[in-house]
């Protein structure tokens, strides 16, 4: 049985007659494939990635299992269409911790139509991505099962300063996150989530050390997502933590060309995050961002246990 994600944190969503995402219990996401040549050229990337001999083994694990694709009905009822099967990578977490962060400066692709450039442009300096090389599309937080989750409005998080985007970065792996501008950031899970062999920052130089020789592919307006478990780690074991590269609708073919609109954005990030391990406390500002507890479940801002 199909039902809408209840942890997607950016991009389309399946509620109120829209199109967008499902998943079912065997851990199986489904993506409505676009109409235009968007989809058709994510098809194009998964088919190819799969099966690409020149892709490392070790590379693999940072991309979702791609399943084939199958017509079901789709979620705003317009009848059967093609979707992408791919892993649901949440689908083995209880309370998932997720942060969507969309890499580069740059998230158009050279072939795009101009009106579609010119909206990319404005974006990406409205927001971080063109000064720091990614932006923060969404993220939710858990605190405990009395509060739930804290996930802020995705419009406001989207448009954060240098600054800010390092207060978001360390309250992802707090004790207590919230809006509350009085509240410590301790970072609590930082070296739990972001340290350590096996964590956040490790697996982005690993990632990092393949793009630095990587021609194959140019990854255009990809996202790192990035999950980890607070409960476990409160349990005493591992935080789970993992990265996954999504959305490959705007990939094109990298002709020998090394990526370094993505290169750069995954070199800035990993920056931010080994600041916030090196200086755990250091994260203060005076921007309080909104709070989206009474938003609707079609923005996913309610607060689930």
């Amino acid at each position: 049985m199909l039902k809408i994600p209840e942890h997607q944190v950016a991009g389309h969503k399946a509620c109120d007659g829209l199109l967008g995402p499902l998943i079912d219990d065997s851990g199986r996401f489904y993506k409505p494939l676009q109409d235009d040549e968007r989809g058709s050229r994510e098809v194009a990337f998964y088919t190819s990635f799969s099966s690409n001999t020149r892709v490392p083994d070790h590379i693999r694990k940072f991309f979702p299992i791609f399943y084939g694709i199958q017509l079901l009905e789709a979620s705003d009822g317009s009848g059967l269409r093609p979707h992408l099967v791919l892993q649901d990578v949440v689908s083995g977490h209880l309370h998932p911790s997720i942060m969507d962060i969309k890499i580069g400066s740059r998230t158009w692709y050279p072939e795009a139509p101009e009106d579609y450039i010119q909206r990319c442009l404005k974006k990406d300096r409205e927001t971080s991505s063109l000064s720091l090389g990614f932006r923060v599309s969404g993220l939710q937080v858990h605190g405990n099962k009395e509060s739930g989750f804290w996930k802020p409005e995705r419009k406001a998080v989207q448009r954060l300063t240098a600054d800010e985007v390092r207060l978001v970065l360390s309250k992802f792996v707090s004790s207590n996150p919230s809006d509350d501008p009085k509240a410590v950031r301790d970072s609590l899970f930082a070296s739990s989530v972001y340290g350590g062999s096996t964590g956040i920052l490790a697996q982005l130089l690993e990632l990092k050390a393949w793009f630095e020789d990587q021609t194959i592919y140019h990854f255009n307006s990809c996202s790192v997502l990035i999950v980890y478990e607070k409960e476990s780690i409160l349990k005493g074991g591992s935080s789970g933590a993992e990265i996954k590269l999504i959305d490959f609708a705007h990939v094109v073919e990298g002709n020998g060309v090394i990526d370094h609109n993505f290169l750069g954005g995954v070199c800035s990030l990993i920056k931010f995050i080994s600041e916030i391990l090196t200086t755990p406390d250091e994260c203060s500002t005076q921007t309080c961002l909104q709070d989206s507890d009474k938003s609707s479940v079609c923005n996913g801002d309610s607060k689930r246990e």
